[in-house]
């Protein structure tokens, strides 16, 4: 079998499983989560490779629920300017896979992608073994592994590894020596996989404490917190608490960082512990002075030292760039806000973020102003709670769309998902929309207007809930795709994304025929975009074409 192209390798990664089957598989196989590890080595030495060659990628190891992503850009970033040779894994992706495994903060070329892909594909295959249950490693653990080579092989100083799913039992946990681990905030998320409660969530996030590997977490609810330091405890891993940013701050001038949202001040806080341990192990003398430890504040950890962060550290986290998270694209009259939460603390501190922006905003002199929502919610979370969420944001519109970009993905491998149907995700649209609708009614006084009736439109626009009659109700619209969406919600005024003229049907509906004169006629249009990454993903494809080349 000889080695494709990029689309075709990014193709058959496909077949190897998306992520929403993964978690299937691995639920069913979760009698034993230990095998599941035993097999993520079998695998790395079918490769060609032992654990013991993965303590020369001096890791930084990072998990959590909420803000490990920006976390590890940040400790990346950091890194970076320190003029390190950096190897950066995490997931997912929001336009291309090869995003995934980034070299200095950028994702490795088509090149590099397709010649590591077939190179390590061709020898998994030829050491499988249908009749004994030798398969091929499903997509993460693929990319994992692929991970682990191209950084051995393009000789990074450091990896930081971004945990795919909990952590215990990740094969990014196949790790035996990292330099550092990281925990960000925690908080309820893949509970089928990871345990209902925050206790048991933070007992899977702690296995990636290693013995005699410093640890650093952030502040924490205490019942979790409590677990951690048990966890760090019984496996002798030294766990700090990190002190918040304002500590490290004192004495000097404000720390500014590159990717919005209070929020994001304690997952700086994390990264610069993590950082500043990593080069203190490693010999470097540039790690900042270091100021007088307090006691803990929270009495369960000590405190992790309270440093003055040096002048590459503060334009490590000034410069970071962590897309999708956050993101704000400003173009003409719109404003699009860009963020993949997609917990309910993740989703709260969206909500906060995005409050606080258009507080801060310049209000046109003239003319109205529409605020837009655009949402959809993937897997087994909690679309309802989510929406509600969202609610007190005052949308004239909520917009609702499955993650893929067009009506058929076929050209598009990077956006391909086999794991569901058309029909699925529609239904789930219009599930989201019937909650939104229910939120809204209840909003309402009783009894003034009764249940929305179900129109049919046209293939693009599918149903709508009338708007009940209180001082701020929301239209809402459901999409067949993120383009057609994305057509109605700009209607041609985004100057950088022009594409053709929208189909007649996407008009057919009344709200979307109405809608659009408001929206034509608007000064200003802001757009929140949340609930997935991998809608974030779809609507980046779109509106940043250069993210696709």
């Amino acid at each position: 079998m000889k080695a494709g192209t990029y689309q075709e390798a990014v193709r058959t990664l496909n077949t190897l499983q998306t992520n929403a089957n993964y978690l299937e598989q691995v639920k069913r196989q979760r009698g034993d989560p230990q095998t599941q590890l035993e097999a993520m080595k079998l695998y790395l030495a079918r490769s060609g490779l032992q654990v013991e060659d993965l303590d020369q990628l001096n890791i930084i190891h990072i998990t959590g629920t909420k803000g490990k992503g920006s976390t590890c850009a940040f400790a990346e970033r950091i890194l970076r300017s320190y003029g390190l040779k950096t190897g950066f894994f995490s997931s997912p992706h929001l336009v291309q896979v090869r995003e995934r495994i980034r070299i200095n903060g950028q994702p490795i070329s088509p090149e590099l992608f397709t010649k590591y892909f077939w190179r390590l594909y061709h020898r998994l295959d030829e050491t499988k073994d249908d009749s004994s249950c030798v398969s091929m490693p499903s997509y993460f653990r693929f990319l994992t592994l692929m991970a682990f080579h191209v950084f051995l092989q393009e000789k990074v100083d450091l990896a930081v590894m971004e945990v795919g799913i909990g952590g215990a039992y990740d094969c990014t946990n196949i790790i035996r020596k990292p330099v550092v681990c990281g925990v960000s905030s925690l908080g309820i998320d893949h509970t089928g996989l990871l345990g209902d409660t925050m206790e048991k969530i933070a007992w899977q996030k702690g296995g990636i404490f290693k013995c005699g590997v410093p640890a650093f977490t952030v502040p924490q609810p205490d019942a979790p917190l409590a677990v951690l330091r048990d966890r760090a405890q019984e496996i002798s891993c030294p766990l700090y608490l990190c002190p918040p940013l304002e500590a490290l701050e004192e004495g000097g001038p404000p720390l500014t960082l590159g990717l919005e949202g209070e929020h994001q001040r304690s997952n700086a806080a994390l990264a610069l512990q993590l950082t500043h341990c990593w080069l203190q192990q490693k010999g470097h003398q540039d790690i900042g002075e270091l100021k007088t430890s307090r006691p803990s504040l929270l009495g369960q950890l000590p405190l992790a030292p309270v440093f003055q962060p040096t002048s590459r550290m503060r334009h490590g986290l000034r410069d970071t760039e962590w897309l999708g998270r956050t993101q704000v694209l400003r173009r003409g009259p719109l404003t699009w806000y860009l963020d993949g939460a997609h917990t309910t603390s993740s989703m709260q501190a969206c909500v906060r973020w995005f409050r606080q922006a258009l507080h801060r905003r310049e209000r046109p002199s003239s003319g109205s102003e529409v605020r837009v929502l655009l949402f959809n919610s993937t897997g087994d979370r909690d679309s309802a709670a989510l929406l509600k969420l969202l609610q007190p944001c005052q949308f004239d519109y909520a917009v609702f769309c499955p993650n893929l970009t067009e009506m058929s993905s076929a050209d598009n491998a990077d956006q391909q998902n086999f794991t569901v149907t058309l029909d699925q995700v529609l239904l789930r649209c219009l599930a989201h929309q019937q909650h939104w609708s229910h939120l809204q009614e209840e909003q309402a006084s009783p009894g003034l207007w009764s249940t929305p009736s179900s129109e049919p439109g046209g293939p693009t626009s599918l149903l709508l809930a009338p708007h009940p009659p209180h001082t701020h109700s929301t239209s809402s619209l459901v999409f067949s795709c993120i383009t057609h969406a994305l057509q109605w919600i700009s209607q041609g005024r985004d100057p950088v994304w022009q594409p053709p003229s929208p189909p007649r049907s996407l008009l057919a509906h009344p709200v979307a025929g109405s809608g659009a004169i408001v929206l034509h006629e608007a000064a200003a249009i802001h757009v929140l975009v949340t609930g997935s990454l991998h809608l974030v993903g779809g609507v980046l494809k779109l509106l940043e074409p250069s993210l696709s080349q």
